[in-house]
Parts: structure tokens; sequence; C-alpha cells
């Protein structure tokens, strides 16, 4: 169970070197607490006291234009190679190719996020040219609309909203979308600087598992480690918001640039998900 932390952590003084997982150096001082942006909701929102702590959204969308028809905006295309990647792109990426690309950790985060209250504070988010990553928890995120499974009864600290809407405007449904959760921007690490946003591909990696999802919501400041009902399930983890979610053993992948429209297209998120994992696996 996460309670929210009354703890900030800032920025740290020093830049910090290229490291390898898990050996991150110790969490910086503690220092101010960073402004949200434009279009985050500023009055009292509704505090989880468990996983997620105080949410906020929703969040208006940060990109504009044209979105082609196979639902995810312009990125890296895939490119000519050469014949052996040619014939590595008819087989789903595996879990061992996405966590070789992630062995090492290039922080773009000024500090360390913690998986839950009171635990170290020593979770880099990392980041390459074209994906941030981190190695965390997994607790399950059942706020959005109500269902069997994700509702007032079934979870003490339900919240009706996700800090990202459908395109209908309503929130999302954590029992149906596979989504991640992304920490409120802060001194620590702004996603959106990242090119990090709602709807944006993430790849989800557990033991031998590989699933697709969004970026659906916003946890924390100082938390890291969250993805949906949906997300929990797809990987075989416990997905039981009360006492559900794994501890340890879960590699988020977020590529920058993408995004899913509408965010709840589960299977362009898969059609986008496979190609830019593929994508990232094969480059250099």
């Amino acid at each position: 169970m996460r309670v929210q932390s009354l703890t900030l952590v800032a920025a740290s003084a020093a830049l910090l070197a290229p490291t390898t997982f898990p050996g991150a150096p110790p969490p910086p001082r503690p220092g101010p607490q960073a402004q949200l942006g434009p279009g985050h909701r500023h009055e009292a929102p509704p505090v989880r006291a468990g996983r997620s702590g105080t949410r906020i959204g929703p969040v208006p969308p940060s990109r504009t234009g044209p979105v082609p028809p196979s639902g995810i905006r312009p990125g890296a295309e895939a490119g000519a190679g050469d014949g052996s990647k040619e014939a590595r792109r008819h087989g789903p990426v595996r879990a061992a190719d996405l966590l070789a690309k992630v062995g090492d950790c290039d922080p773009v985060s000024r500090g360390r996020y913690r998986s839950d209250a009171g635990a170290p504070a020593d979770i880099p988010v990392c980041g390459t040219r074209d994906a941030v990553y981190w190695k965390a928890d997994l607790d399950v995120d059942c706020d959005g609309r109500p269902g069997d499974h994700c509702n007032s009864g079934t979870d003490p600290h339900f919240t009706p909203a996700t800090a990202y809407p459908g395109s209908d405007g309503r929130p999302l449904d954590a029992e149906r979308l596979p989504y991640v959760v992304v920490p409120e921007p802060s001194d620590i690490w702004d996603h959106r600087e990242s090119d990090v946003h709602g709807g944006s591909v993430a790849a989800v990696v557990h033991e031998d598992r590989v699933r697709y999802a969004v970026v659906g919501d916003v946890g924390p400041r100082d938390l890291i480690g969250e993805a949906s009902y949906a997300a929990a399930e797809s990987l075989g983890i416990p997905a039981d918001p009360h006492g559900g979610g794994i501890a340890s053993g879960v590699t988020y992948i977020v590529f920058k640039g993408s995004e899913v429209e509408p965010i709840e297209d589960k299977a362009a998120a898969e059609k986008a998900g496979e190609r830019l994992a593929r994508e990232f696996v094969d480059g250099g």
C-alpha cells in the first residue's frame, strides 16, 4: 500500500553519471517544490492514502496536429536495416531483447524516486535518444470508470477520474485499458520535458512477458511504479486493487514523441508498441 510521502525530493546538485542497475547513488537533499504548468488542477484533489496519493488532472493534450490512420502520431519510422534485422521484424520483440537495451542507465531525472512511501529513494528515470525507462514495482491503479473490479467497494482509495480522459471526455477504464502512471512533474523529473504525455506508448516488461500500454494517469511526485488493473492482469501480476501488484521486477519503457489517438485504442497501442520496440532494440 502506498501512502503519499510528505518529503519532496529535489534536484541533485551535480550531474548524475551513467550507472548500471541497481547501483543507484544516494538520493539528493530535499529542496523547493516544483510548480505545475498550465492545465493542472490546483483545487484540492482527492487524496489516495494508498498506492498513488494525490492525483492531478485531467491534463489537456500537449500536442496538436492531424493523426495518421495508424492511430499514432508521427515518430521514427522503421528503417531499411540489414537482412538479419528484417528477419527479426517478423517475430515479436522478446523481453530479453528489451531488457538488454536498458541494462545501463544514463539518468534523465535529477533525483531518485521511491517505490512506496518509506522506501529508499533509489530509482532513477533513465533515457536514450528514443525512450525513457525505469525499473520498479507495480502497484495497481484502479482509478477511472467504475466497473466490476475497480470501484469504491473493491478499492478503498478509488477515485473516479484519471489525469488523461478518453476521446469521449470520460475517465479511462483501468479494467480494460492497459496504461502506466507517470509521476507528477517536479524537481525530480518532468515527463513533459522528455516528450512524454498522455497517450505516449509504453512497453512494460515482467519476466518473459512484454505488454504494450499508454501513459494514462499521473501519480504523486516522489513515487514511481504503477500501472492499471488491465496492465497488471496482462503481465500475470495479481491485479487486486487492494492487495495485488508486485514488489519489484517490472521495467517500464516509454517511447518519446509517440501518441496513440484515441488514447483508448488498445489495438493501435499494441501495433505501435511492437513497431517502436523493434526500432528501439534494433537501433544503435
